[in-house]
């Protein structure tokens, strides 16, 4: 993977220092972004999907910890802690709430980035793109085929996994009966128009019952959506 392809998410308000970050990142050809929605990170994450995010500890509405913690719900992405408060009692939490590295402030920069370069390769040598896709605040786990919706880990069939996928890849666009039935087929599975809405309809029950209401929409004629 070229190292341009991968995207650092920085989770820091001290926005000199964010920014500091983001320029140095993008000069080592890296492509960095910075937070703005402290309120609700998850959704930048999920827009953004990084292969590394630095995080900072004392943020405002809800601190590092938390975020590395709801990170950890759904991505093994690495994240490494940029804090201030390094005393021991912070670096042993940032590590138990899933954090891979720690980096006390002040720092300098060229330490910041051979520690993201060793953690990328580290990472993503035998990997490449980030396995999660995301839909209305649900994500979908490439590598296990599990769904995580709040609290909820949502498991999935074979083919129920395909389907989903599929929608999900092309959110926002209507996918055909036909090439549904075609992604289906790749898993070497008998498929007729009954056996697809059989696992939609089964699909559909699984998400209406952890909460997830509509979320897949029937276009008659046409296919079906996520919107």
């Amino acid at each position: 993977m070229d190292e341009t392809e991968y995207r650092i998410l920085i989770i820091e308000d001290d926005t000199g220092i964010a920014q500091a970050i983001e320029t140095q990142l993008n000069t080592w050809g890296l492509q960095a972004k910075c937070v703005e929605n402290f309120r609700n990170v998850m959704t930048e994450f999920s827009l953004y999907l990084p292969h590394l995010v630095l995080m900072d500890i004392t943020l405002p509405f809800f601190n590092g910890h938390h975020w590395c913690s709801e990170i950890r719900k759904v991505s093994q992405v690495p994240v490494i802690f940029i804090s201030s408060a390094s005393d021991k009692m912070n670096i042993v939490m940032a590590m138990n709430m899933g954090g891979d590295d720690f980096i006390a402030k002040p720092f300098d920069l060229e330490i910041l980035l051979a520690k993201v370069q060793a953690m990328l390769r580290r990472t993503y040598d035998f990997g490449g793109r980030v396995p999660i896709l995301e839909h209305r605040g649900a994500f979908l786990n490439l590598a296990d085929a599990v769904l995580t919706w709040q609290d909820t880990k949502i498991d999935l069939t074979k083919n129920e996994f395909r389907i989903l996928r599929t929608l999900m890849e092309q959110k926002g666009t209507i996918v055909s009966r036909d090439h549904l039935m075609e992604r289906l087929w790749e898993s070497e599975c008998f498929v007729d128009e009954n056996t697809l809405s059989v696992n939609v309809n089964r699909l559909r029950k699984k998400l209406d019952a952890a909460g997830l209401t509509d979320f897949i929409t029937t276009k008659i004629g046409m296919g079906y959506i996520l919107e």
